[in-house]
């Protein structure tokens, strides 16, 4: 058997598509655009690129970007004011504050500073009590694509088996929780868990989220089964390489061998979160300016 490539890529390429044209059939019903605010401290490289990335890609998707940029020694006093601006300006639907944070600031609190209606990366701990009891808010980006590459390609979860590995905030717990309102059979598999290889062949989903490279290889998997690779793990560079390659937690040419689908690593989840966190922004511009959310997003 060879495992069919499951294209995060172009699935979300189609959604941010989608997203674009709400966007601008919302700015006619509603004289504006929807907003995205980035919040950034420090100067980490990678959050550097990965705010810049945000920043074109709701652009693109005919939206405004608002960027705040602010220094490394940056008080939570200061940054808790910013982010109650944002609350209250009207222009801004959706707000997101990058992570991780400098050291001297607690993630939590300010997490828990953002209103709840356009925290679109749905950290708050409202919208997670939301989502553990069915009622409608906003959920984490990674683990709602992985939940979107999976329907496109199984149709009806109900009754299949499913395996978490990590039971992170932002992915495992709740990428468990969608799965069990799909009605899937659900497992939270974790590094203390008991003979974790056998736990994850029984799976007929398994969803890998550790942050191990290669951790998941063939035998751990059952035949025919669906894989979604949310890990992204640097190998160290080849000889007279910069960089390493890109790998996920899983094995993806081992693992080819015996799924009936796979997502590749990179090409498969990353893709996604940009193009839910999108999504989000423009279900809650809808909410905040009192008009139906669009379906089909």
């Amino acid at each position: 058997m060879t495992a069919t490539r499951i294209d995060g890529k172009a699935f979300a390429a189609k959604l941010r598509e989608r997203v674009g044209a709400t966007a601008l059939t919302f700015a006619q019903d509603a004289g504006r655009k929807p907003g995205l605010a980035v919040v950034l401290v420090g100067d980490d490289p990678a959050s550097q690129v990965y705010v810049g990335s945000k920043g074109k890609a709701t652009l693109a998707a005919n939206m405004n970007s608002f960027e705040h940029r602010l220094p490394d020694d940056t008080g939570e006093e200061a940054l808790l004011s910013l982010i109650d601006q944002l609350n209250n300006d009207d222009a801004v639907d959706g707000i997101l504050v990058q992570l991780p944070l400098p050291d001297h600031l607690d993630e939590q609190s300010i997490i828990a500073s953002i209103n709840p209606d356009k925290d679109v990366d749905g950290f708050h701990i409202i919208n997670a009590g939301r989502l553990s009891v069915g009622q409608s808010g906003f959920v984490p980006c990674t683990p709602l694509g992985c939940m979107m590459l999976l329907t496109d390609r199984l149709g009806d979860l109900s009754g299949l088996e499913a395996v978490v590995v990590g039971r992170s905030n932002i992915v495992g717990k709740p990428m468990a929780q969608l799965l069990l309102d799909a009605n899937a059979t659900v497992t939270i598999a974790h590094s203390r868990t008991k003979d974790l290889p056998s736990v994850v062949k029984r799976a007929d989903i398994v969803v890998a989220a550790v942050g191990r490279p290669h951790m998941i290889g063939k035998d751990w998997l059952k035949d025919g089964a669906t894989v979604i690779d949310v890990g992204i793990n640097r190998l160290p560079p080849e000889p007279g390489k910069e960089k390493g390659k890109l790998v996920g937690d899983v094995a993806y040419d081992e693992a080819s061998e015996i799924a009936a689908a796979i997502t590749p690593v990179p090409g498969g989840v990353g893709p996604m979160t940009i193009a839910v966190l999108l999504r989000n922004t423009v279900v809650a511009a809808h909410r905040n300016a009192g008009l139906d959310a669009p379906k089909g997003l």
